[in-house]
């Protein structure tokens, strides 16, 4: 006979699942606007702007690799096909927003094997960026997916049982 769960880590495990969610879906709102000012101001104003106001300010208060950080993904995101970075950003942000958004509205229990299976996908894809190129950027992303499917499984379990 299994002993259900002590009712604090049920509430910790909800309250860890609650706040990565929202979470997640804040930066996919990001992403989405990432991508919408990207395809309306241009990569060129945005590398401009960086390189203008952003990147003296860092240097200014100290942050000198916050500043090289920031100038470099500016100089890629100029150097790069934009068209690709912008559809990139707006699905992505967008199916996080809306996962999000479905996820914290509970209505149906289709959308947890839905989202797991979401989020296994960028998993995957973090796992083949990571084998071309390494970054630790990407490996703490595809982590921080990791940590947030278990807990998506673990509410779609304690949701089933309710």
């Amino acid at each position: 006979m299994q002993t259900p769960p002590h009712p604090l880590s049920r509430t910790l495990s909800h309250l860890a699942y609650l706040v990565t969610i929202l979470f997640k879906g804040f930066v996919g709102f990001l992403e989405f606007s990432g991508g919408l000012t990207i395809a309306f101001a241009g990569p060129q104003k945005l590398y401009s702007f960086v390189l203008s106001y952003a990147v003296p300010e860092l240097y200014d208060g100290g942050h000198a690799r916050a500043a090289h950080l920031i100038s470099q993904g500016a100089t890629l995101l100029a150097q790069s096909q934009t068209s690709f970075v912008i559809f990139y950003l707006l699905v992505h942000g967008t199916l996080k927003m809306a996962i999000t958004i479905v996820l914290l509205r509970g209505r149906g229990v289709w959308v947890f094997p839905f989202a797991s299976t979401i989020l296994v996908g960028f998993i995957a894809y973090m796992s083949y960026e990571l084998s071309d190129e390494w970054s630790n950027w990407i490996l703490a992303l595809a982590l921080f997916d990791t940590f947030t499917v278990s807990l998506v499984l673990n509410e779609w379990r304690n949701w089933k049982k309710a």
